[in-house]
């Protein structure tokens, strides 16, 4: 079988193999496992950096295509120039493919399923990583993207996977998951007290739609009326400065840091050593960032945005932000008050979690496709 994937993740070439963005990445050389040819249709540009990873499969066959975007009247019209280009090399793409893969919300997937419906018999599947609620605020394109894929008579012999049930959803949509460890990775969650320093967490970009520096000012907020606490920040981004900036006149140097980019390993160490996993961000699918700290024991703090409110079952295994710093400051002192409280939440988070395994993951997969 011929699984052609089509993708806005950006993707760099060493030592004959083709990296990007690690979760991306592992997630796809699970339906690697069950195909032939991957055909990967994607721009190819940048560095490797520490939170990329390689494709396994023995059998690729990469087809660049040229990044853009509409965000400027400049960039539209090198868009326009492009498109020509990038619809042939798209359409030719899905017509020497026995199974069409679209990746959205993205540029590349906004395209793909425009020229998917040039193929109604072959058999599709895409996945929507953002927030699929279609009361949710979002951009025209991803409205655009949501609307065709939920649309039966233009996207057909299809399935859309979605994170969360809402209200709408056609035959094409099915609800669905992600996950990182596998069975084996299960062991006790290890015992955190809360007497002594408590540890905060934030993994992700840092960007505005992220909000690490309201995560940042949640710690301050805390550390001010006297608690003992303590942030890292991992990950890296056009925000950094203004961090970096905002850590020094504040003079957080002592419990705030920024450890940048770093391995999986690193990381997985971090959500053990760590107490709350917080991510106040603006908009996300399935947040795996929330998914791995509760994993490891850790009680999530995050916005009621997309499914995160199920994840967290409104409550009972979390704190879910209101984006009011006093408010939000309130319920995070009062979980750092009751150690009974605490434990319960992160039992119930570890135990949720850790249903959606990888090995569950990739038997989901494979009837998606065989």
């Amino acid at each position: 079988m011929k699984f052609a994937i089509f993708t806005h993740v950006s993707h760099v070439k060493e030592d004959n193999q083709y990296y990007a963005y690690a979760p991306y990445v592992k997630e796809m050389n699970i339906w690697g496992k069950n195909v032939n040819e991957l055909i990967i249709v994607a721009p190819f540009l940048g560095d490797k950096t520490a939170i990329d990873t390689f494709y396994e499969h023995q059998n690729i066959e990469f087809i660049p295509v040229p990044s853009f975007d509409v965000l400027s009247i400049k960039s539209i019209f090198f868009t326009i120039l492009k498109l020509p280009g990038l619809i042939k090399t798209l359409f030719k793409a899905m017509r020497s493919a026995d199974h069409i893969h679209l990746r959205c919300p993205g540029n590349i997937g906004l395209l793909g399923c425009f020229i998917q419906i040039l193929f109604p018999n072959t058999p599709k599947t895409a996945k929507y990583a953002g927030n699929w609620d279609p009361k949710s605020k979002q951009p025209l394109t991803y409205k655009l993207q949501q609307w065709i894929l939920n649309n039966t008579f233009l996207t057909r012999n299809i399935q859309v996977l979605v994170y969360g049930e809402w209200e709408g959803m056609t035959q094409n949509i099915k609800p669905f998951f992600t996950a990182s460890y596998t069975v084996k990775d299960i062991v006790p969650i290890a015992q955190k007290s809360l007497n002594g320093i408590v540890d905060f967490i934030f993994v992700g970009a840092l960007v505005k739609g992220k909000h690490p520096l309201y995560a940042i000012q949640l710690v301050e907020n805390l550390y001010q009326k006297g608690y003992i606490v303590r942030l890292n920040l991992y990950g890296d981004g056009v925000e950094r400065k203004l961090l970096e900036d905002y850590i020094a006149v504040q003079q957080l140097q002592s419990i705030v840091s920024l450890q940048g980019n770093q391995t999986q390993d690193v990381v997985q160490k971090a959500y053990e050593n760590s107490h709350f996993v917080v991510l106040p961000s603006d908009s996300e699918g399935w947040p795996k960032v929330i998914a791995e700290g509760m994993f490891w024991g850790c009680v999530p703090i995050a916005t009621a945005i997309s499914c995160v409110p199920y994840m967290l079952d409104y409550g009972n295994r979390g704190i879910l932000l209101e984006m009011n710093l006093e408010n939000d400051s309130a319920q995070i002192a009062v979980a750092l008050y009751n150690q009974t409280d605490f434990d319960s939440k992160r039992n119930k988070a570890a135990e949720w979690s850790r249903k959606f395994t990888l090995d569950v993951f990739e038997d989901a997969i494979q009837e998606l496709i065989v």
